[in-house]
């Protein structure tokens, strides 16, 4: 009996281990309800994904407050209602890249390792003045940049393999009213970092949605690669 239940147990937790990583559909604020207290979005149409890898002890974008951060950069064609963003990780194995997703070289290089991990801390910044794709080399370093939200711990994400809800997620509706957080056209960047103390390592999964079709959006991990990356 007790071999039955230890069985059982033991069932339970390589299928909630399996689960753990799996994610669910990009849901929209916008024309979001409420259906008998439960929430109901419509998913996002237009999903671009990045799957990054960060090498242990590698050096920082920038350090901020202490925190090492490293950035994903995005332009983003057109004035847009809401994106949504969120990152995983590690990336999970329930989601592949395809060949229309931005896969940076050290994900591949880097394929084999799927248990390292952090806690992820993300922020989406635009930079000011920067409205035409060829610009975005040449001016990023020097650009000022206008933070519009952040996020630390999700709990509409999957739990991590600790079995902590640590993952990101955030969603950001245009004000138009309000230039600070309007969604112009332009270039913004995703920043990243750990919460806690310790380094930011292994694998990871961002994604940029929207409720409408943005063609054009480009995604790289240095703004001299995003004239390639929007040609994808």
């Amino acid at each position: 009996m007790k071999k039955n239940v230890l069985a059982g147990l033991l069932c339970l937790a390589v299928g909630a281990a399996a689960n753990a990583q799996k994610l669910d559909k990009f849901g929209a604020d916008l024309a979001k309800k409420s259906v008998m207290g439960k929430e109901i979005r419509v998913p996002y149409t237009d999903v671009t994904s990045y799957f990054g890898y960060i090498k242990p002890g590698a050096a920082p974008d920038e350090v901020k407050a202490g925190k090492k951060m490293y950035y994903v950069y995005v332009w983003v064609p057109v004035a847009a209602p809401e994106i949504g963003l969120r990152m995983i990780s590690p990336a999970p194995d329930s989601v592949k890249p395809t060949d229309k997703d931005y896969v940076s070289a050290a994900y591949k290089d880097n394929a084999t390792d799927t248990k390292s991990f952090f806690d992820t801390w993300i922020s989406f910044e635009r930079a000011e003045g920067i409205f035409k794709l060829e610009d975005a080399a040449a001016k990023a370093k020097t650009a000022t940049w206008t933070k519009i939200d952040s996020n630390d711990d999700s709990s509409e994400m999957p739990a991590q393999p600790s079995g902590s809800k640590y993952n990101s997620l955030m969603r950001i509706t245009s004000e138009t009213s309000n230039p600070t957080k309007a969604l112009v056209m332009g270039l913004y960047r995703i920043g990243f970092t750990t919460y806690k103390t310790g380094e930011v390592q292994g694998s990871f999964l961002a994604q940029i949605g929207a409720p409408v079709k943005l063609p054009g959006v480009a995604v790289a991990a240095n703004p001299a690669d995003l004239v390639a990356a929007a040609k994808k």
